[in-house]
């Protein structure tokens, strides 16, 4: 095994789409590498004119730049050509000392990452360019070696795609669920959110001052699953936390809804964990007398909810959910007997959930401890 830097084992690859010979527009996903576009915004947001777009060959590899300190970079092995967004840089490599698959793994362990921070720039956000990229060092085992340490590693990513996806169907059964008991329901029925809620409000405008540890600050990212995910690199003091609480007194029940970016993601606040979160996040609490927290969670989730909020979202640039449209979403308001079946439905798959998630992290932690060991 030797160290070396990626300038003698990567090049840049820049051919364009000039002729419009490809259509397959991807984007290159943390969870997923590389997904057509259509697929992963569940929407057409390409230009017409690809003509500018980058050429992705099979066995290249391509990453965002702004995006690749959070695992957004992966080998195309979808179809002989793609073509990605003119921001991404594709690159291959020299197969005869590095392996593909072996280097998009290291980009993603916790030394690649430490790696990219360093090596990453830029005064407005935080991006990776190629010539960056190749000031990285790497350990370099033989190509034998590469081939064994991918196929261990292949095995987890395997096991962990199965274990999200059994997580990914729960939530889906979710949804079904909930047009199936309330999908039938009049529009006399119907209330909008503002009257059901007795709060509708969001995160802290102003960015507290951070520190390295104290109290979760969120953000949009940590609802992207439906649920809190309390692991972040931000945290504000005792004292702050105590002022930003007096307008969003946060309780068990209470519902959170992403509103920018990855939009309407809603979340169960399900223990009484301390935390804040920023302005891009909707702060619900619910009227117990009216409306019960997992069926609004449901209700938000639904086909009924998030129809509504894609028509409610503005901007060209960075659409958004603002408070106003969300105030007027309007959801089936059955009886509260009715929305307590589904929330002992909810409950019942969300122990599911538990234990799978409990197998989830035990993989994670497996394969980080792997990840560590091969490229720490």
């Amino acid at each position: 095994m030797r160290r070396e830097k990626l300038r003698t084992l990567v090049r840049e690859y820049s051919e364009r789409n000039r002729h419009n010979d490809c259509s397959g527009v991807y984007s290159v996903t943390n969870s997923h590498g590389f997904m057509p576009s259509t697929d992963y915004f569940s929407k057409e947001v390409f230009s017409k004119d690809l003509s500018t777009y980058k050429v992705v060959k099979r066995g290249m590899i391509a990453y965002n730049p702004s995006r690749i300190n959070v695992g957004s970079v992966a080998v195309q092995r979808e179809r002989e050509t793609v073509i990605v967004s003119p921001l991404y840089v594709v690159f291959s490599v020299d197969e005869s000392k590095i392996l593909p698959e072996f280097l998009t793994y290291f980009l993603h362990s916790d030394e690649g990452l430490q790696q990219i921070a360093a090596n990453t720039s830029g005064s407005v956000r935080d991006s990776l360019k190629f010539s960056a990229l190749q000031n990285i060092e790497i350990n370099l085992y033989s190509i034998e070696e590469q081939q064994e340490i991918i196929a261990i590693l292949n095995k987890f990513d395997k096991l962990l795609h199965d274990e999200r996806e059994a997580l990914q169907k729960i939530n889906d059964l979710v949804k079904s669920q909930f047009i199936e008991m309330f999908g039938t329901i009049p529009k006399d029925r119907y209330a909008p959110l503002d009257r059901v809620c007795k709060i509708i409000t969001d995160g802290t405008h102003q960015p507290p001052q951070f520190s390295n540890s104290g109290i979760p600050f969120l953000f949009v990212s940590n609802l992207a699953n439906n649920e809190i995910n309390y692991q972040t690199q931000k945290f504000i003091s005792k004292d702050t936390y105590k002022e930003l609480i007096k307008r969003t007194p946060i309780q068990i029940g209470d519902v959170l809804l992403s509103t920018v970016g990855s939009y309407g993601h809603p979340a169960v606040v399900t223990d009484d964990r301390e935390f804040c979160f920023q302005r891009h996040i909707a702060y619900f609490k619910p009227n117990p007398q009216m409306i019960d927290s997992r069926f609004l969670y449901g209700a938000l989730l639904s086909p009924i909810g998030q129809e509504q909020i894609e028509r409610a979202v503005k901007g060209i640039a960075q659409k958004t959910l603002n408070l106003s449209e969300i105030r007027k979403i309007r959801i089936p308001l059955p009886s509260y007997e009715h929305q307590k079946q589904y929330s002992a439905f909810y409950e019942q798959t969300d122990k599911s959930k538990f234990r799978i998630k409990q197998s989830l992290e035990k993989l994670e932690t497996c394969y980080n401890a792997m990840l560590q060991k091969y490229f720490g």
